[in-house]
């Protein structure tokens, strides 16, 4: 039997949100900011680089981690400012994360299109995007966070009254 196209959304309030702008965009200046993070034993979860803006030679860098880590995080940077060149460092402690789940998603197009015109359908803004094989996650501002999970569920038929059940079972051998 084929595995289910999707087999859920999950989403998650305890991240915040920092954004590194004006970032040189040379060799090594990812490495030395997420070296000066893991000092502080922040963990992280998405992470997104603009390319550079013609001309400038300058990125953006935008990564989440947990309420508890961040403000550690956001004080080593600000300290490292000078060192790692760039211009401001942008907080926001008011994101959410929804994630839709699903090892079918692989061999099946248009999932991500579904994804953001449900999105798109329901007035709400993407903050950053990550995907995998099996996941794409999308931040998008906490404050429609849950409007943005019922959308989704309904694009996706997850939240039928009669759902049809499926249970894999086994002889655990």
């Amino acid at each position: 039997m084929e595995a289910p196209v999707i087999s859920g959304i999950a989403h998650d309030r305890s991240q915040d949100k920092i954004t590194l702008v004006g970032v040189p965009d040379i060799p090594g200046a990812a490495a030395r900011i997420f070296e000066i993070v893991a000092r502080t034993d922040a963990n992280i979860d998405m992470i997104v680089q603009d390319v550079s803006a013609e001309g400038t030679g300058l990125t953006n860098i935008s990564f989440t981690c947990p309420d508890g880590d961040s403000a550690k995080a956001r004080a080593a940077l600000e300290a490292a400012q000078d060192e790692l060149g760039f211009k401001t460092l942008h907080f926001n402690p008011n994101i959410g994360k929804l994630s839709l789940v699903g090892a079918g998603m692989r061999s099946h197009p248009g999932v991500s299109a579904k994804l953001f015109g449900a999105l798109s359908e329901a007035g709400i803004n993407i903050d950053m995007i990550s995907t995998s094989e099996i996941r794409i996650s999308v931040v998008v501002d906490d404050a429609v966070l849950d409007e943005a999970v019922r959308a989704v569920h309904s694009a996706f038929g997850l939240d039928a009254e009669a759902a049809e059940a499926v249970v894999y079972g086994g002889t655990g051998r």
